[in-house]
């Protein structure tokens, strides 16, 4: 055998009692896994090239981000040690609608400017690849720190084929986006994305999701929406996605699934009551949260739909046009805008987390209304200044969770993890850098509100069944040998929201198809990862 890691607390991932054993690894693949008697030690122990002394160490699968926005980071950073530091080896991108594949070059250059905010501009970035097979194999051709399977971004199929207005598609552009979606999906993508809270993808009504997610199905992907509403007619923004998936025949996988602002505090019970009637009823449904209270997008999401459409330069018109500006103001302050999720916004919980313009780094870390008051201004003037100035490159953190509901939904069998990671700006929220981490120690270690074992099996062995992988998500003979080994004692997040870029402790080795990304808690220069691609 290549290696052998020696006298492990292996939790397969499974969901059963962990068991001592000796693992043994060849050519990227688990080989032998040998538990030890009764009384303590091995039959007879494994022996390989290379011996890993696990004692102390826990050996699970490695982690699958089921919500990562490392779309460009893949490229931009082979180091990637935000996630891989977390014991993550596999996320998955092309998340909210909105990526870069499928696109032709006036798409691409929209979809960019749009979001600035997750990813950057891309100015550093050789956009060499138009279709989502040619992404992928740009991802295997530069390799990458970790594994990444890809959502088609519905968003960017609506700005090909219809444009970014507000407007039905006609019978060709509705055939033109079903052909889109199902080269993407014969190309390799798993599955399809939307931000029902983000332009163009929330211009689509239920019917035309509705027959994208029946291309999806026939290619047996599945459905990931962020969908139209976490505050105001979230219940019923869930509802519709149920109904649409089933109708469909499609699978369904909600996106930083939770109960955000004031009007759902405690009705978390009523969502997982939603789904468990649809559950009880044959749907296949899967969800995947973070374990923080407070969300992150950028700053031009909380606008009204009406102002953001056309693209971005259509939104910096209406910004400049006084009556149009009063519009906006009132429909965020008074009415809700359908982009802060039905709910009148409250500048107080908008804290800036990232600019793309330096000259504006002084307001990160302070919420717009500290910053009006620091200007002796109004927050909605503040917030105009930024979304202008900052050619609405602007990221926030929105603090409007509640502890009560993250917990109840991180209960629920159908519970998967994902970060949601944004990695831009100079105070990102620490759950790019500290969401797995913080499962086991947090949520785990410290609360109690999931076992050990239970835990491990919603960040493997959950989400490697929703994306259809045979060989992963388990310590099993046979499948990958894609692994985390860490110290149930002491594992934790390293970042929080004043040092959001720390990273954690407790996960001294990663290892990718048996090779090391992360030995004795360093990153190495290993590149193992690969784009995952669907059967």
């Amino acid at each position: 055998m290549d290696t052998v890691i020696r006298g492990a607390r292996v939790i397969d991932g499974s969901g059963a009692p962990a068991q001592r054993a000796d693992v043994g690894l060849t050519d990227g693949r688990i080989t032998e896994i040998r538990p030890e008697r009764e009384g303590g030690g091995a039959a007879a122990r494994l022996t390989a090239r290379h011996t890993l002394d696990a004692e102390g160490l826990a050996l699970a699968p490695g982690f699958i981000d089921m919500h990562a926005h490392s779309d460009l980071a893949l490229l931009r950073d082979p180091d990637h040690s935000a996630k891989a530091a977390q014991g993550v080896t596999l996320e998955v991108i092309g998340q909210d609608g909105m990526s870069y594949a499928p696109a032709d070059d006036r798409t691409l250059a929209g979809v960019r400017r749009a979001i600035t905010g997750w990813n950057g501009d891309g100015g550093d970035i050789d956009f060499d690849w138009r279709t989502v097979g040619g992404y992928l194999d740009r991802l295997d051709r530069q390799g990458i720190a970790v594994n990444a399977a890809y959502l088609i971004p519905q968003g960017t199929v609506r700005a090909l084929a219809v444009g970014w207005d507000d407007r039905p598609a006609t019978e060709d552009e509705l055939r033109r986006m079903r052909q889109l979606v199902a080269e993407g999906m014969a190309e390799g993508a798993v599955g399809m994305s939307s931000g029902l809270t983000y332009t163009p993808g929330m211009y689509a009504p239920t019917a035309e999701l509705t027959e994208l997610c029946r291309v999806v199905a026939e290619h047996g992907g599945y459905y990931c929406p962020h969908h139209r509403s976490y505050g105001a007619g979230a219940l019923e923004a869930y509802e519709e996605m149920v109904g649409l998936t089933r109708e469909a025949g499609c699978a369904l996988h909600l996106a930083h699934a939770t109960m955000n602002f004031g009007v759902n505090e405690g009705r978390a019970p009523e969502l997982l009551a939603l789904l468990d009637r649809a559950l009880a009823e044959g749907a296949d449904i899967s969800l995947d949260t973070y374990p923080y209270t407070p969300g992150c997008t950028t700053l031009v999401a909380m606008l009204p739909s009406w102002a953001s459409e056309g693209g971005p330069e259509k939104v910096l018109e209406r910004l400049a046009d006084p009556a149009t500006r009063a519009r906006i103001r009132h429909t965020m302050e008074v009415e809700g805008a359908d982009g802060c999720h039905g709910v009148p916004i409250e500048w107080d919980t908008i804290e800036i987390s990232g600019v793309s313009d330096p000259a504006l780094r002084p307001y990160v870390g302070s919420t717009v209304a500290e910053s009006a008051r620091a200007r002796g201004e109004e927050p909605f003037v503040t917030a105009h200044r930024l979304l202008t100035e900052d050619r609405l490159g602007t990221t926030i953190l929105q603090h409007v969770g509640h502890e009560e509901n993250v917990r109840a939904i991180m209960r629920h069998p159908a519970h998967t993890g994902g970060s949601d990671g944004i990695l831009q700006g100079d105070k990102p929220h620490p759950r790019a850098y500290g969401t797995f981490p913080r499962y086991l120690g947090r949520y785990v270690r410290e609360l109690g509100v999931l076992s050990l074992e239970e835990c491990v099996a919603h960040l493997t062995s959950r989400p490697a069944a929703r994306l259809r992988l045979p060989d992963r998500g388990l310590v099993r003979e046979g499948y990958r040998a894609d692994l985390v080994l860490f110290d149930p004692d002491t594992v934790a997040a390293g970042s929080t929201f004043e040092v959001p870029r720390a990273y954690p402790t407790g996960i001294p080795h990663v290892l990718i198809d048996g090779r090391y990304v992360v030995r004795d808690g360093h990153r190495t220069d290993v590149l193992a990862g690969r784009s995952v691609r669907s059967a």
